[in-house]
């Protein structure tokens, strides 16, 4: 993808990234554990919209991988436009959380992908490599499966945003291990999103550092995947992105 076709695409995104479609994902966000298919819903067809408009090929016969996909949340979204999607999830509990399964779920972990090189068109990971102990290397795994001239979105929650904690809140802020220790002494039992365990410190400044260093693939875009595209700008100061950006993307072409 050349500049200008990468800028193009990009300037499609940004029209539809409004201040109304921020304030509905934030809204929905709350939702994720108590309602998970309107949060996941919502979320999917916002990822398709985003893949679409960033993706320089129509959607109609792409292979998407979605490591970390869960059950399939996105899998009827990214039919309707065509697209082949393939979840890869490690945790069975995930894989049939809400009741669902995806047709062609594949059991595996983002570390060690079970997909050939090259085989994919499109590989995304959607609020997920918070809760990878070795993102990066998820990160070289998805970039290893996609084909020349595919597309990487690897999308993520900044630890030192909002929300960063999960489930537990603005505690986050007073230290991961007290903020698990005063959820579970709420709640009486630990938060889902352990941290050190199941949730991990990544910032934004530790993904585009990574991005940086990235071989074979070209970083296309970066931007707060919640804000209104007037407020991508954030991205670019050190310190306030740490703090503003909620959920940080990173989009790659593969060479």
């Amino acid at each position: 993808m050349d500049s200008l076709t990468s800028k193009n695409a990009t300037s499609r995104f940004r029209r539809r990234a409004t201040l109304r479609r921020s304030v509905g994902l934030l809204s929905d966000f709350r939702f994720e554990q108590s309602e998970p298919a309107r949060f996941y819903g919502a979320l999917a067809r916002d990822t398709v919209e985003l893949t679409a408009d960033l993706f320089p090929e129509p959607l109609d016969g792409a292979l998407v991988l979605d490591v970390g996909g869960g059950p399939g949340y996105f899998e009827d979204a990214f039919a309707e436009r065509g697209a082949v999607y393939i979840p890869v999830e490690p945790d069975p509990s995930e894989a049939h959380a809400a009741g669902i399964t995806s047709s062609r779920g594949v059991r595996g972990s983002g570390l060690a992908l079970p997909i050939a090189d090259g085989a994919v068109d499109v590989c995304l990971s959607s609020n997920v490599a918070e809760h990878v102990r070795d993102w990066r290397s998820m990160g070289e795994e998805m970039l290893r499966v996609t084909r020349p001239g595919g597309m990487v979105i690897l999308s993520y929650t900044c630890w030192y945003g909002p929300f960063g904690g999960h489930e537990m809140g603005l505690t986050h802020y007073l230290g991961g291990d007290r903020a698990a220790r005063m959820y579970t002494d709420k709640h009486g039992h630990p938060p889902k999103n352990l941290y050190g365990t199941s949730l991990f410190k990544v910032g934004a400044r530790d993904g585009l550092d990574w991005a940086g260093t990235v071989d074979g693939a070209d970083l296309l875009a970066a931007f707060p995947r919640y804000h209104p595209s007037w407020a991508w700008w954030i991205v670019r100061v050190p310190g306030l992105r740490e703090v503003f950006t909620s959920n940080l993307v990173l989009v790659f072409r593969k060479h």
